[in-house]
């Protein structure tokens, strides 16, 4: 309850403000254009605290400029990344803690992005369940998404959730904050820096109205999984898919939104129950790689349409592993990943204890243990074929991909006669 001792002209308590700051501390997080980390903000901060607060509620509280950081992107090329102020990243904070409470139950169950109670592995196991089902899987990319949200629709989106003065006061001083960049300070027009604490939030508002809400009212028959701007549709036939992402282009358009037609593709999800033959049977969704793998089950070995880690998630954890120089340290790697920042800080810079915990979330986020990660790319399968097939038949293993490669050779080393591998051929790798 709302202390009206403790109020100016904005419903904002100091109570409100020391719980942001607490979140904001845990998620850490570099310096803004000001250059006060985190660290420093805590040498006055019951002072620093005060003045936010007395700013907030006053309304005279007005955002800094955003730095911007160009950071790689995996696909290649860079992204822009929004780095606030540490007063900044509070005052985003306690609108978001006073908001979002409100309004998260009216989101779509299929939304995974940033709310409570959902992840990322929500939203595969629920593709992975949905492509058995379903044949074809619309993979959609929207382009510069968060660089290119419509101010004035997302306004309209937020006053359907609130009509509260302070909130649509704040969240417009944070739309229009100016960018400090390379080529100097802009004025935002659109969009939201990706970055701040506040945007995942507004994202989801965006395209709750943009997307879910319109699918759900227009096109209840088409099932999808959201993670922010990750969109997996699923339809039953080619037709279908086209059609609907025709249509999904167009609501994109109105909305002032485009995807992107070099990575938006149509996907066929071919499995032991989708056997036909179409080019684009693949896709990258949160970091894995849906596509035909073999699988040995009780009732054999099947084909089926599964996720498991990418190629750009693997090379990213190589990319990590080799920023460790692990060749330095003469000490197990499960040791080495449990050291804390204050640790190595004595020794050296903290990129590379950064670089250690980013491992620790790769490992947790693919099931797999910080030993395994940091192994799996370096100890090679050795394989012997003891029943070896034919030239022909070689050759049609080697169109396929290693690791689907290594599986049927695991199962041709346990193989006794040429007639069981030939049923096997025929029966299972032929139908890739």
């Amino acid at each position: 309850m709302i202390d009206y001792y403790e109020t100016k002209t904005q419903p904002i308590t100091r109570k409100m403000v020391w719980e942001a700051y607490k979140l904001v501390r845990e998620n850490k997080g570099s310096a803004g254009i000001d250059q006060q980390s985190l660290e420093s903000y805590a040498l006055d901060l019951k002072g620093n605290l005060y003045k936010l607060w007395n700013r907030l509620t006053s309304g005279s509280y007005f955002p800094s400029e955003v730095r911007e950081v160009k950071i790689p992107k995996k696909s290649g090329g860079y992204r822009s990344l929004g780095i606030p102020t540490v007063d900044d990243r509070i005052a985003q904070q306690v609108v978001k803690s006073y908001l979002e409470p409100k309004i998260d139950g009216s989101f779509h169950p299929d939304s995974y992005g940033y709310r409570k109670g959902k992840n990322a592995h929500q939203a595969i196991e629920m593709a992975y369940k949905r492509c058995y089902k379903y044949s074809w899987v619309i993979d959609l990319d929207i382009k510069g998404f968060f660089d290119n949200i419509d101010h004035e629709l997302m306004m309209k989106a937020l006053s359907r959730y609130t009509q509260e003065k302070w909130i649509l006061m704040y969240v417009g001083r944070w739309l229009k904050a100016n960018v400090a960049g390379e080529h100097g300070n802009v004025q935002r027009t659109k969009g939201t820096p990706q970055g701040g604490v506040i945007s995942p939030l507004l994202a989801n508002i965006y395209l709750h109205f943009t997307f879910d809400k319109w699918m759900e009212r227009y096109h209840p028959e088409i099932l999808f999984e959201r993670y922010c701007d990750d969109i997996i549709l699923h339809c039953a036939t080619q037709n279908q898919a086209e059609l609907i992402k025709r249509v999904v282009a167009e609501r994109f358009r109105e909305c002032k939104l485009e995807l992107n037609a070099d990575k938006t593709h149509l996907v066929y999800c071919k499995s032991m129950g989708h056997r036909r033959n179409y080019s684009q049977v693949s896709f990258d969704f949160l970091g894995y790689t849906f596509r035909p793998r073999l699988w040995r089950t009780g009732a054999g070995v099947k084909l089926s349409f599964t996720p498991c880690m990418s190629q750009q998630a693997k090379k990213a954890v190589r990319d990590k592993i080799r920023s460790l120089a692990l060749y330095r340290f003469q000490i197990p790697v499960q040791e080495l990943a449990k050291m804390h920042y204050t640790s190595y800080n004595k020794v050296e810079n903290n990129t590379r204890d950064i670089a250690i915990d980013e491992l620790e979330r790769f490992a947790g986020y693919f099931g797999m243990t910080i030993d395994q990660v940091v192994h799996f790319d370096i100890q090679p399968v050795d394989v012997t074929i003891q029943d070896k097939p034919n030239f022909e038949q070689i050759n049609m293993i080697n169109q396929l991909d290693e690791e689907d490669r290594t599986v049927v050779f695991k199962i041709i080393d346990t193989m006794l006669t040429k007639k069981k591998f030939k049923d096997f051929f025929q029966n299972n790798v032929a139908a890739l």
